[in-house]
């Protein structure tokens, strides 16, 4: 059971968060007060089922004992030292991440747009040492983060009012691999691309795109890096998008689901790329600190104790084929891997997710048409059924509402 203590209302707080916070969020009108597993309740009291896992990060439900136990734990005894020093559990993490992923340095950072940030300088530095240019090549439809740096690989839109852009940064059409043979040349340093797309409408690369995208890579001797800053951890079924794929990057990003809640990102290298860097190229005052990655390492605790690779394979499953069941008019497509899905309707999913916020479940419009299905890993099957006919309902409501 979830406890939670009722002081006052969603409204308050929302009147008050306007107030004082930055403009910058659209806000769901509902302040969240505490969680367990898949759900969370209000401030009023009322419960959700959370289809959206805010925005893939909480891949092990919210307030898994595991990792809160760990957090308490480690809280207790230390949690900043800077990097001036090691502690236990980063070393440990280190060890661990680079063991399962393949690549064999490891650099933490507090966010998904701190690791591109620090994965585009691996790469330019190591292109700059083989007499490359530093441009980087990405996608149209990707999503990177908000950084100045980030934002210059992403939507145009979001690069509105805040020129001069930085410098260096081109995009091609995604899954288009002519398009990429035609824009590479001596200038380009790297390639960067999500596996899957998450913000642009969860859009999976095709598999003979990222084998060739390895061969053009390897030809011309640019970085290959993914970005798996959503579609990492576990979400695509595989602990890594790369392992479903059976692709091997150069460096990879992580953040979102990889503490569980607490703010961790990290950059993956191999050897050849990290060898270009020297000592004072980088650095962090908050990253890989001791009390987030010892949440790490309980998160990555549970997804291997509760198998939790299986269950988003088969839990993804099950739920595409029960949305096909419905034989909804309206949708035009099924996409993703794993727990990492995205319905596209024929109309736009805003009016959607509203609708079934107000009958308890919490998911996410992205793409203007998709509607982003992104739950904790270990989500059980009832809230699964939960969210297919409070999803179901409510499309039924708006279709019918259209026609009218």
């Amino acid at each position: 059971m979830i406890e939670e203590k009722n002081v006052l209302t969603n409204k308050y707080y929302g009147e008050r968060d306007q107030t004082h916070y930055l403009p910058v969020f659209k806000r769901f009108p509902v302040a969240i007060c505490c969680g367990s597993g898949s759900r969370v309740r209000d401030t009023e009291g009322k419960e959700y089922v959370d289809a959206l896992a805010v925005i893939a990060v909480n891949n092990v439900g919210h307030c898994h004992p595991k990792v809160t136990a760990a957090i308490r734990e480690q809280a207790g005894k230390l949690m900043h030292i800077s990097n001036f020093f090691v502690s236990e559990p980063q070393v440990a993490l280190s060890e661990r991440l680079t063991r399962l992923s393949g690549l064999e340095r490891v650099f933490f950072t507090n966010s998904g747009a701190e690791s591109v940030e620090g994965a585009i300088k691996i790469a330019r530095k190591y292109a700059h040492s083989k007499g490359r240019g530093g441009t980087v090549l990405s996608f149209h439809g990707s999503f990177h983060g908000r950084t100045m740096a980030t934002i210059a690989t992403g939507k145009k839109q979001m690069q509105k009012g805040f020129d001069p852009i930085p410098a260096g940064f081109t995009q091609v059409p995604f899954n288009d691999i002519d398009a990429v043979k035609a824009a590479v040349s001596d200038e380009t340093a790297a390639v960067l691309v999500e596996p899957i797309q998450g913000e642009g409408g969860i859009n999976p690369a095709d598999r003979d795109f990222l084998n060739a995208l390895r061969k053009i890579c390897d030809k011309h001797g640019i970085v290959l890096i993914f970005d798996e800053i959503q579609c990492g951890m576990g979400r695509t079924g595989h602990l890594f998008a790369k392992d479903l794929y059976d692709v091997q990057p150069d460096i990879m990003t992580l953040a979102k689901g990889l503490g569980a809640g607490v703010p961790i990102g990290a950059v993956l290298a191999n050897e050849k790329v990290s060898a270009a860097l020297d000592f004072g190229d980088h650095g962090t005052t908050f990253g890989g600190n001791p009390l987030v990655c010892a949440a790490a390492m309980a998160c990555l605790d549970v997804i291997e104790e509760e198998d939790l690779l299986r269950a988003a394979a088969e839990k993804g499953a099950w739920f595409k084929e029960e949305v096909k069941k419905m034989n909804l008019p309206s949708v035009r497509d099924i996409r993703g891997e794993g727990l990492m899905l995205g319905i596209d309707f024929d109309f736009e999913t805003k009016p959607l997710v509203a609708e079934m916020l107000k009958n308890g479940v919490i998911a996410n419009a992205t793409a203007d048409t998709v509607l982003r299905i992104v739950p904790p890993l270990n989500i059980p099957y009832d809230d699964l059924k939960t969210l297919r006919d409070t999803m179901h309902r409510a499309v039924k409501k708006i279709t019918e509402n259209a026609e009218v």
